[in-house]
């Protein structure tokens, strides 16, 4: 942005600069060149996904430590209120997804680029926004990428204490002494960092397929525990929970839901770009088939097990031998998804900020080597220091997924869009972002509470 209220494009900002005939005409001219680039029409992908393809990769990306949590989260919200709140939660998420992804898709066409991710985004929406919106742009990269940044650690975090906990709980059946969560992480450590330096996504391929054969296997052999001997009688649950349990329960579900990490790469990757949005899109399939199976599990879970609940329930399985093969078969897929899941964190570190700055090619490898360790040792370090689970879950969903999967959203279409700024619009983006700020302030409030309070 130069001094003078003049954006880098080159183009004025309605922010700063008075209309003229003669700024309306050129504006004019420039909004049919702009309606004349298609930015779908630009893009270059080597190996473009499919539809069905993008399909799978969406519901994989939520698919995780977070459908295991959903019925702790009822446990928090109540059948009643956890299964009406879990579908608004979902529509809301999925509604924020198609503000941002028009939103980049609009900003594009008028940069004359095939495609923008989130935090490129952000920055040239703030640039066309109104009143101090385009003194922020400069910034609005670094915002998304730090709260991105660390709900990709947090997760790592969680997935750290979900592998060490299902392990002591298989252990604990063949041996006569307690051992502690923590020797157990102690345990996976380097497993897991030397898994971490494998450096080519491609690489990781087969590792991710056999981790959702290993998590689809295991839901179904959870299912079959929950109906194996009926579920009790629902008047035995609470239909609502209490109201210090809600923001746990908002906390867990953004946790779950929520996988806005993946969204711009993906439909950026797709053969068939305009298939991504609409009614009967792509994103809008995969979250109905996401909001139905976690709703489900969710519900069901916390039927069966009720206010015994843990923070997965893999960790409420009797004590059997096919009990103990779905906890192996669980913590095995989050330790092959680790990878998946400290690549987007150490894109952000190392290629976005570190990088550019090293010139030397031997130090760079060294450099990536040593941040990609840092980040398992920084998130080892965390799930040492909070080994609860379902308190990590609710902390990161709250504290970051909140922002950039609610917040953000509609301040990006607020600024890129004139018609979001009139009418019911307006009052529709103000509430969605009251609802994220609020649900962000008390779930990060009462998650760190409950954590201070098991610590001590």
């Amino acid at each position: 942005m130069e001094s003078g209220g003049k954006m880098e494009s080159g183009l004025d900002n309605p922010a700063f600069v008075q209309d003229s005939p003669k700024n309306e005409r050129r504006k004019s001219k420039e909004s049919l060149a702009s309606a004349d680039y298609e930015p779908y029409s630009q893009r270059v992908v080597a190996l473009p996904t499919s539809n069905l393809e993008t399909l799978l990769h969406l519901v994989k990306g939520s698919m995780g430590s977070g459908i295991l949590a959903m019925p702790n989260a009822f446990k928090n919200a109540g059948y009643a209120f956890g299964f009406v709140a879990t579908i608004a939660i979902g529509v809301i998420c999925t509604y924020t997804v198609h503000l941002l992804v028009e939103s980049s898709y609009a900003l594009c066409k008028r940069r004359k680029v095939p495609s923008l991710d989130y935090p490129e985004t952000m920055i040239e929406a703030m640039k066309e926004g109104p009143g101090f919106m385009p003194k922020i742009a400069p910034y609005a990269g670094y915002i998304v990428n730090f709260f991105i940044f660390w709900f990709q650690v947090g997760t790592c975090c969680v997935y750290f204490v979900f592998i060490s906990s299902n392990l002591q709980l298989v252990l604990n059946n063949y041996t006569t002494d307690v051992i502690d969560v923590r020797l157990y992480m102690c345990m996976i450590l380097l497993p897991i960092m030397l898994l971490n330096c494998v450096r080519q996504l491609k690489y990781l391929a087969p590792f991710s397929g056999l981790s959702n054969i290993l998590i689809v296997s295991g839901v179904g052999i959870i299912l079959y525990f929950i109906f194996r001997d009926g579920l009790p009688d629902i008047g035995e649950r609470n239909w609502i929970g209490e109201a210090r349990g809600i923001p746990l329960f908002f906390g867990t579900v953004l946790f779950a839901l929520e996988c806005i990490g993946v969204i711009m790469p993906l439909e950026n990757n797709m053969k068939s770009p305009k298939n991504f949005g609409g009614a009967t899109g792509v994103f809008n399939q995969a979250m109905t088939i996401i909001i139905f199976l976690y709703t489900g599990l969710g519900l069901l879970g916390y039927l069966e097990y009720g206010e015994k609940i843990l923070g997965s329930i893999t960790l409420n399985l009797p004590e059997e031998v096919l009990s103990q093969v779905v906890q192996i078969m669980m913590a095995l897929a989050i330790f092959l998804t680790y990878p998946l899941q400290c690549y987007v964190a150490v894109d952000i570190l190392w290629t976005t900020y570190i990088s550019p700055k090293v010139d030397n090619k031997k130090y760079r490898l060294f450099g990536e080597y040593g941040v990609r360790c840092g980040i398992v040792l920084l998130t080892f370090g965390l799930a040492v220091a909070i080994p609860n689970l379902e308190l990590f879950i609710s902390l990161v969903g709250a504290l970051s997924l909140s922002v950039v999967g609610i917040i953000l959203p509609p301040i990006i279409a607020f600024a890129t869009f004139k018609h979001q700024r009139r009418g019911w619009r307006v009052f529709k983006n103000i509430a969605i972002v009251i609802f994220g700020i609020l649900g962000m302030i008390t779930g990060t409030y009462v998650s760190i509470v409950d954590i201070i309070e098991s610590l001590f």
